[in-house]
């Protein structure tokens, strides 16, 4: 029975990805933070689209380890990978004292600039990471730009069983208990019966919530 439910997820997905490629065509991306919902999303839209651009945005905070898992993966699957990086200096310390406008001027406006010439966007967000995300659609629209999330009925296992199904390989963090991965000072590993949100931005008024990437108008 549960193959019979990630096969059908699957195929749910697919239809959401082929829409957003038929009406979209050359003026879509899609998300990649190398976390293992992204790469899934990104995994299923290389199968109908090999050289759709893959965007990431960095930070000066991002895990070392992310970087080489970014550039294994990019090699392994010959992405088209473009990367978007703030280089606004700001205080060592803002993600402590202000986490939401360290992650303004590091995720979203570097992300605006990623889809300025784009109107269509696909992500791996799913509604069962936080409450937040619990009454998002599967497509959106927010400004002047739709949003896909093909991946957003998935639950944690799902993304695991598609993982193991295609033998993708993860970013070494996950092994080590993390289950949702951001910028290193802002990614702490929590229990299983939790959120896996809640070890992002921990100790912090943001704690559990969103960098603003997918709450903010981008365009």
């Amino acid at each position: 029975m549960a193959s019979v439910t990630i096969k059908s997820k699957i195929n749910d997905s697919i239809t959401i990805i082929k829409e957003a490629l038929l009406i979209h065509k050359n003026k879509i991306a899609v998300s990649c933070s190398f976390g293992k919902d992204s790469i899934v999303t990104t995994h299923l839209t290389l199968q109908l689209y090999k050289d759709i651009p893959v965007i990431v945005v960095l930070t000066k905070y991002k895990p070392e380890e992310t970087i080489n898992y970014m550039k294994k993966i990019r090699r392994l699957w010959n992405l088209n990978l473009e990367i978007y990086q703030s280089d606004v200096q700001i205080n060592p310390f803002l993600y402590i004292t202000n986490p939401d406008e360290c992650c303004r001027i590091l995720k979203v406006e570097p992300m605006k600039e990623a889809l300025k010439n784009r109107n269509g966007w696909i992500t791996g967000l799913r509604n069962t990471e936080n409450v937040i995300r619990k009454n998002y659609q599967a497509i959106e629209k927010k400004g002047n730009i739709f949003k896909y999330n093909p991946i957003l009925k998935w639950t944690e296992l799902d993304v695991w069983k598609y993982i193991a199904i295609n033998q993708i390989p993860t970013h070494p963090w996950y092994s080590l208990g993390y289950r949702s991965i951001g910028c290193e000072p802002c990614t702490k590993i929590v229990s299983d019966d939790e959120p896996e949100r809640n070890g992002r931005w921990v100790g912090t008024s943001k704690c559990g919530g969103e960098c603003g990437i997918h709450t903010k108008r981008l365009k």
